[in-house]
Order: C-alpha cells, then sequence, then structure tokens
C-alpha cells in the first residue's frame, strides 16, 4: 500500500511522540515525520514552510491540550493561514480527552476528519492510511 509522504505530530507529551513514531515505522505510513511540541511552535513552521513553497504535510496529528497554543488555537490559527493552499491536509486530533464538550466542539471544524483517543494503534494509522491513500 501506498504511504503518506509527509506526517506532522504536535504533541507536547515525548512518550506519545516516541510510541506514535515507532507505530507510524512499523506501520510503514509515512516517509517523513515532523514533530512539534506545541501549537504555536508548529503553526510557525508550517507558515515558513507554506512561505518556502515546501510540501505541507499530508497528515497531522494533534492533541488538544498542549502549553502555549492549544489545538483548538492551533486550529483557528492554521484555518487562515492555509487557505492559500489548495492542497487537502487531513487532520486527526489525537487525544486522552474524554470531555463530551470536546466531541461536541470537533464537528465545528470541517479540516478535522476524526477524533482518535490516545493511545494511537497500528489499527488507526492502517484505517488512516487507507482513507489519505483515497483522498
Amino acid at each position: 500500500m501506498k504511504k503518506v509522504e509527509l506526517c506532522c505530530i504536535i504533541d507536547d507529551d515525548p512518550i506519545f511522540v516516541y510510541g506514535t513514531k515507532r507505530i507510524i515505522k512499523e506501520v510503514d505510513f509515512a516517509e517523513n515525520v515532523i514533530v512539534y511540541s506545541n501549537g504555536q511552535d508548529a503553526l510557525d513552521g508550517l507558515k515558513k514552510t507554506c512561505l518556502a513553497d515546501e510540501p505541507l504535510p499530508d497528515v497531522i496529528f494533534l492533541d488538544l491540550n498542549m502549553p502555549v497554543l492549544n489545538g483548538w488555537e492551533f486550529l483557528d490559527e492554521f484555518k487562515l493561514c492555509k487557505s492559500k493552499r489548495s492542497k487537502k491536509i487531513l487532520i486527526y486530533i489525537i487525544s486522552s480527552s474524554v470531555d463530551p464538550r470536546d466531541l461536541e466542539r470537533v464537528k465545528d471544524y470541517e479540516q478535522v476528519d476524526t477524533y482518535i483517543l490516545k493511545p494511537i494503534t497500528p489499527d488507526d494509522l492502517s484505517k488512516i492510511l487507507g482513507a489519505t491513500v483515497e483522498s
């Protein structure tokens, strides 16, 4: 099966990042992975990528609860800067939050594909890969 060219993980938990990178490698999910530890670093990095006309990620795994700029704030800002590029970026919220308000709020963000509870599994990645290759 074809794999994703570039995957982005935005999460401040080094253990989650480490585990997710291992599963990405195990499932052969992505050619390259970039990691940001909060929404602001991700926004800054992705804006630079955009300005340099470099490839944007095909998939973003986004945590909600992070310092500096949380996942919701990232989504609000990213929506504004992404409009210049036509590439569809699939955003998956990967969170440990089971708060019904978060599950409801995600519906307000059309750029978010799905909400997945941590930890992410090889089966989750296989399903995402299938959806990514189709789009």
